[in-house]
């Protein structure tokens, strides 16, 4: 069932949207060769706690970390611990938030130094697929009109889309209803109505969309061994079109 929100509770997942957005731009003034997963995972908690909130993803079916971060072919919930950052790396990193109840879910995926070009076309296509995906998201619309803007976008650049994983909704639980896939065609799925809230987050491969879980139980790899880059928004429908509540792109900047 699609819980719908109303306006005064998409204000407050807004607001954990906002400390969402800080975490993030935290994270990304201290990526760098050299740093831990756990030390930015230990970043990211003092930084949700201090602002009264928690770390949605901590004790989460058992989740250890407060934050999934997720290295080069590691695609999502990245455990984070003693992975040391390298120049080279790519590094997917996703914040839940979870204030007075209602949770902000987002992902950056980051360069660490220098990175090579077809790293840097990976992470670009990713970013641009999430903006394609949002721009659908109008009264009206529907969840297929989504899933297809990210696969034609990532699969226009030669990308490839993994099918297994998905975006949902979200509010005061992590995950609801409806799943959002990131390829399908056009004009199938739930119709697009006010005050559903959306986690939307491509996952995208630079080869194969093929994936494999890790003995951990946790990190989802592609089975290739290629690069995958994860970029994710919780964005509300509204009559005034989509309202992106976790607007880190607002504050990170060129920190991307």
């Amino acid at each position: 069932m699609i819980i719908k929100k109303t306006p005064e509770e998409i204000e407050k997942i807004a607001a954990a949207g906002e400390i969402h957005a800080r975490a993030m731009q935290l994270i990304a003034g201290k990526i760098a060769a050299g740093v831990t997963t756990a030390e930015l995972d230990q970043s990211a908690e003092r930084f949700i706690r201090s602002q009264g909130a928690e770390p949605s993803f901590k004790g989460y079916n058992g989740f250890r970390g407060s934050i999934c971060t997720s290295p080069n072919s590691m695609v999502v919930h990245g455990i984070p611990g003693g992975y040391t950052l390298a120049d080279g790396d790519i590094l997917s990193v996703d914040i839940g938030v979870t204030l007075d109840g209602w949770v902000a879910d987002g992902a950056v995926t980051f360069a660490v130094g220098e990175i090579s070009d077809s790293a840097e076309s990976l992470i670009a296509v990713t970013e641009a697929s999430l903006f394609a995906a949002v721009d659908q998201v109008q009264l009206g619309g529907r969840i297929g009109d989504i899933s297809h803007a990210v696969q034609a976008c990532a699969e226009a650049a030669g990308f490839g889309v993994i099918r297994t994983l998905v975006g949902h909704g979200v509010g005061r639980s992590m995950h609801e209803d409806p799943q959002i896939p990131n390829f399908g065609p056009a004009g199938r799925g739930p119709k697009l109505e006010e005050g559903m809230v959306l986690a939307i987050e491509p996952m995208i491969t630079a080869a194969g969309h093929a994936v494999r879980i890790a003995p951990d139980g946790w990190s989802i790899f592609t089975v290739d061994g290629s690069l995958s880059a994860h970029f994710e928004f919780t964005v509300a429908v509204t009559a005034d079109g989509p309202r992106i509540l976790t607007p880190w792109h607002e504050l990170l900047g060129a920190a991307k």
